[in-house]
Order: structure tokens, then C-alpha cells, then sequence
């Protein structure tokens, strides 16, 4: 499989620990009430670190195995957001952020081994979403890494929980350390992350309208930001 890993069967990943769906539950001091998200006006939305045209950097290479192709992005949206979520790991707290949210009143809860719903705070929430993706790719049963070793049954499945994970977390950030990121001059770096992230998750269905609802506004006019660009590039 060469420098790419796979995904474990359904069956094995869902012994783990797993997440909900999203509930929609009052939340706590983390909640923002602006009527227009700064991450919505037009200043911000414009702001990216690269012109490069994102549909043709999502799309499927020629010749390239598309679980191949899964499998490499799923590492690589890992690692980026990984860093970027570390890098405001000191403003995201038990008090600060005492439930895991994202826009529109959204409240991510946990369900443990034993299927119990964890309602807990942002920071131990994303600990837990971490963790589990990170089990998911050095678990040499789970995430082979010999050269011709087969993508397990369930992999496309594994690999949109682990999308979701990550939507999740881009979501609380944008809704709960928007201002954090933009006293840091990190927006254009988060906006340009998401646009490709989304664009890579449309293109592959990886990821449910419900799943995207929270952000869709903002996904909307990335896209329209995106669409704008190509065609100015195009000229």
C-alpha cells in the first residue's frame, strides 16, 4: 500500500469508544450570540494563504486507487488540524468552554464503551476525538502500513467517522475561538484548511447535509469565495 494506511472493519472500530450524533441542547458561557459570526463577514471570509484552485487539489488524481486516495487525506486533515487545534489549546478550557459547541446552539456529547452519553467540556470532548482517531492510525491491525495489504470492509465508513471528528472540531473553533484566531492572524490559514476539507468531503460524500448544517453558511460562501478566485485565475 505503499507510504498509505488503511481502516480496520466496521465491526472492530465500532468496540470503540464512538461519538453521537449531534444534539441540539442549551449551552453554556462558550455559546456566542453575535448575530453575525465575525468568521461571516466578507473581510474574513476573503482572507487565505493560497490562490491554488482547491477543486482540482481535491480531486482524484488519474491513475491513483481512490482508497489510496482517502486514506492519505484522512492522515494528512488529521495532522493540520491536529496542529491547528493545539495551537489554541490554551483558550479552549473546562471553564472557558465547558461544553463541546459549534454554531446554531449545537452541543457535541461522547458515547463511552458502554454506551453512555458524556456530556463534557470542549477540551475533553476533542481529547477524546484525538484519541480515538489517533488509535485508528498506529494500530498496525487497524491501519496497516505493508506495501499491497487490502483496505479493510467498512473502511469508507471508518473514514467518515473520523470526518466527522474532525468537522466537529473546526466547528467549535470557528464558533468559540474565532476572536483567538483572528488576534493570532491564523484566519486565513483556518479558512483555507476548511475550504479544502469540505470541498475533499463533498467530492467523496463524505459527510451528511446534517452533518455540515452547523457551518453551512459559511461553507457557502467559501465556496462562492473559491468559485470567484477560479474564475479571476481563469482570465
Amino acid at each position: 500500500m505503499g507510504g498509505c494506511h488503511s481502516y480496520p472493519s466496521a465491526s472492530k472500530a465500532d468496540s470503540k469508544t464512538q461519538p453521537t450524533n449531534i444534539h441540539n441542547e442549551k449551552l453554556g458561557i462558550n455559546n456566542n450570540n453575535q448575530e453575525e459570526q465575525p468568521y461571516l463577514q466578507q473581510q474574513n471570509v476573503c482572507q487565505m494563504i493560497t490562490n491554488m484552485d482547491m477543486f482540482i487539489l481535491t480531486k482524484l488524481p488519474p491513475g491513483v486507487d481512490k482508497a489510496e486516495w482517502l486514506a492519505s487525506n484522512t492522515v494528512a486533515f488529521f495532522k493540520h488540524i491536529n496542529l491547528f487545534s493545539s495551537a489554541l489549546s490554551e483558550f479552549c478550557t473546562p471553564s472557558s468552554c465547558p461544553t463541546a459547541c459549534g454554531p446554531g446552539n449545537t452541543v457535541y456529547v461522547w458515547i463511552d464503551d458502554h454506551g453512555r452519553k458524556l456530556k463534557c467540556s470542549a477540551p475533553l470532548y476533542f481529547d477524546y476525538a484525538m484519541s480515538y482517531i489517533h488509535d485508528l492510525l498506529t494500530d498496525e491491525d487497524v491501519f496497516p502500513t505493508k506495501a499491497g495489504a487490502a483496505f479493510p470492509t467498512g473502511f469508507v465508513f471508518l473514514v467518515q467517522k473520523v470526518f466527522l471528528l474532525l468537522f466537529r472540531t473546526l466547528a467549535h473553533i470557528y464558533w468559540a475561538h474565532y476572536s483567538e484566531t483572528l488576534a493570532l492572524g491564523l484566519h486565513p490559514h483556518l479558512n483555507t484548511l476548511f475550504t479544502h476539507f469540505t470541498l475533499f468531503c463533498q467530492q467523496n460524500a463524505l459527510l451528511d447535509p446534517e452533518d455540515t448544517e452547523p457551518l453551512q453558511d459559511l461553507i457557502a460562501a467559501l465556496e462562492q469565495q473559491e468559485i470567484t478566485l477560479r474564475a479571476q485565475t481563469s482570465i
